[in-house]
């Protein structure tokens, strides 16, 4: 376990889809933004020691959308992390999890990889253009970060996401909407929070039941089989892997924390931005827990600012290097189920992908076995 400058760089990779999610949530729902940090950083310091490689915490994102979008109540969402964190965790220690990546081929696999890494690409491309070209926070700005990354691949001791991020945290001091005299620091503590029976339907209905789907085969089959390309030999099985999302959320739902789950995407970009072992995790759930206890919900204020166009960049550059594995896929036919599997996800959603990508390998290995 390595802690350096490298390392600290590399684990902020992951913060392009952790800032957005967690600022919604706490803005949309009125979930304490303090708690939130202090328990994500808390995982990233569990997570870290127990399997040694950057591993993300991420917010469960089906979840986290249903609720800013339909604007679910806390105790809803600690319902529907609750329920998909038991669900995994029985999995996990049942072994059942480890029967479902055997009937899972390699080739849907890869097209997971490839249409969530695409998707998360296309997204990081949107919020750039979202913003004007000669605005702190435009396009000019995100070209100018574009070159930065690109330019790291020459000199790979420069802990290139680092001073990115602190440009991105310097160009949110300067924006005229953050008023400072207004931010109430510190946080109170953790709250029981346990959901009613109207909030325990309502949170597993909206929010678990289209969760779990995108969890196992995202952030436990797909992140096992990156894991593995990125570290041979030293892939974390898939059953530790299930184990961990399952506690992460049994522990911290009723405390207030935000679902969580291991996003493959995360690793892909904690990694393509320098990280390389579990330290990098543990430093960035200790700053996690410091600007959560000192802060509270006023960091959320200031991460409510930050410039998209570096948002941006970051997930683009993460989408790229969770895709690349499969490149590896050369045959023709199971190519043609990576491109279902990613298809299906760039227009509708990774259930929808994984479905269309099982019925491909189902015609393609029965056509197979009758030649």
């Amino acid at each position: 376990m390595d802690f350096n400058l490298i390392e600290f760089s590399g684990s902020l990779g992951d913060l392009g889809t952790f800032i957005p999610l967690v600022v919604s949530l706490v803005i949309v729902t009125g979930m304490d933004g303090g708690t939130i940090l202090v328990f994500a950083g808390l995982f990233n310091i569990l997570t870290g020691i127990l399997f040694n490689q950057p591993i993300p915490v991420q917010p469960m994102k089906a979840i986290a959308a249903v609720a800013i979008a339909e604007g679910l109540m806390p105790g809803e969402i600690a319902a529907a992390g609750f329920a998909s964190g038991l669900v995994v965790f029985l999995l996990g220690i049942s072994g059942l999890i480890t029967w479902v990546e055997q009937h899972v081929p390699r080739p849907v696999v890869r097209g997971i990889q490839l249409g969530v890494g695409l998707k998360l690409a296309m997204k990081g491309i949107s919020l750039v253009m979202e913003s004007h070209w000669l605005d702190l926070d435009g396009r000019l700005v995100a070209i100018l970060a574009m070159i930065f990354i690109l330019l790291s691949g020459r000199f790979k001791r420069v802990p290139i996401a680092l001073i990115i991020f602190s440009a991105g945290i310097l160009i949110s001091f300067l924006n005229p909407s953050l008023s400072l005299d207004q931010l109430n620091l510190g946080w109170g503590g953790p709250h029981l929070l346990f959901p009613s029976l109207m909030e325990w339907e309502s949170g597993i209905l909206r929010g678990a039941v289209p969760q779990l789907p995108l969890t196992l085969l995202n952030s436990v089959i797909a992140i096992c089989a990156l894991s593995q390309d990125l570290f041979p030999g030293k892939g974390i099985k898939i059953k530790a892997m299930a184990t961990s999302v399952g506690l992460m959320n049994l522990f911290g739902s009723f405390f207030g924390a935000m679902p969580v789950c291991h996003g493959s995407g995360g690793l892909a970009a904690q990694y393509r931005f320098g990280a390389r072992t579990g330290g990098s995790v543990v430093m960035l759930g200790l700053i996690k827990i410091l600007i959560g206890v000192l802060f509270g919900s006023a960091a959320i204020a200031i991460l409510t600012v930050y410039p998209k166009s570096i948002i941006g960049i970051l997930l683009m550059f993460s989408g790229l290097e969770l895709s690349l594995p499969a490149r590896d896929v050369s045959d023709k036919m199971a190519f043609q189920i990576v491109a279902a599997t990613a298809i299906g996800i760039l227009a509708v959603n990774s259930a929808v992908g994984f479905f269309l990508g099982l019925v491909m390998s189902w015609f393609i290995l029965k056509r197979n076995v009758e030649d």
